[in-house]
């Protein structure tokens, strides 16, 4: 079975680093071209120059002119996008009793605001292209365990990451007359550069020594399941949540 995205254009919002930029790596691998977008412009330009078939746009997720120019200068490029990851993600790092409020907030618009922006951004436009008449249209919510386990510290994330998934369900729903699938994958506890200090914490190092075999998921783990879910293999999966965590929820 081939997970082939020869032909086909994927955006991937957060692809700066950690896991949006080894996505982009694999769909890049695979054929397909992608557009990369993040606040850190820089960062994604030098992604797009190493894979060559690709685009870097300037991205807020938060801001809905700001996802709406990244899809215009997207189109303009390549254009119809056949395909999104909804990967941009903060978290707040710290017990509940001690976050800010304002750090509260920037988790929430974040996490399921801005995924909820890209993503109707995204089926906007794979419906009024057409997307119903070739069955390719795909929406990826990236989502965590932590939706459905409980953990130590970083309520509001996990709290964003559960409601991602029914948000994924929800909008498959919606737009399952459209030819558009929408799936979210949850990933175990991967080391990033957003959790990188929660891991060098006291209460993270607690979370690794707590998982069944005492070490983070590797970001190629995922990659075949992001293929299958952006290729025509999954033409008939929509509305299903996938978890790839190397038994930690166990």
């Amino acid at each position: 079975m081939s997970f082939s995205l020869s032909g086909r254009t994927i955006f991937v919002a957060g692809a700066s680093s950690g896991i949006g930029a080894g996505f982009a790596r694999a769909i890049s691998a695979a054929g397909g071209r992608v557009v990369l977008g993040a606040r850190r412009l820089d960062r994604c330009a030098e992604l797009a120059a190493e894979l060559g078939e690709a685009l870097a746009v300037e991205l807020d997720v938060t801001d809905e002119a700001s996802v709406r120019a990244a899809f215009d200068a997207a189109e303009t490029q390549f254009g119809v996008i056949d395909g999104v990851i909804c990967n941009a993600g903060v978290g707040t790092g710290g017990r509940s009793t001690d976050v800010p409020e304002d750090g509260l907030r920037r988790v929430l618009d974040t996490n399921l605001l801005g995924a909820m922006l890209v993503a109707r951004e995204a089926g906007r436009r794979l419906i009024a292209g057409g997307s119903r008449e070739h069955q390719r249209g795909r929406v990826v919510l990236i989502g965590s365990i932590t939706a459905q386990q409980n953990g130590t510290g970083d309520a509001m994330y996990a709290a964003t990451k559960a409601g991602l998934a029914h948000l994924g369900r929800q909008l498959a729903r919606e737009w399952v007359r459209q030819g558009i699938n929408v799936n979210t994958l949850q990933p175990g506890w991967i080391a990033t550069e957003i959790n990188t200090d929660w891991f060098a914490s006291e209460l993270g190092q607690a979370d690794i020594a707590g998982l069944h075999r005492r070490r983070l998921l590797d970001t190629e783990a995922l990659t075949p399941m992001l293929l299958y879910l952006l290729s025509d293999a999954s033409a008939q999966v929509t509305g299903a949540t996938f978890t790839i965590d190397d038994g930690q929820s166990l």
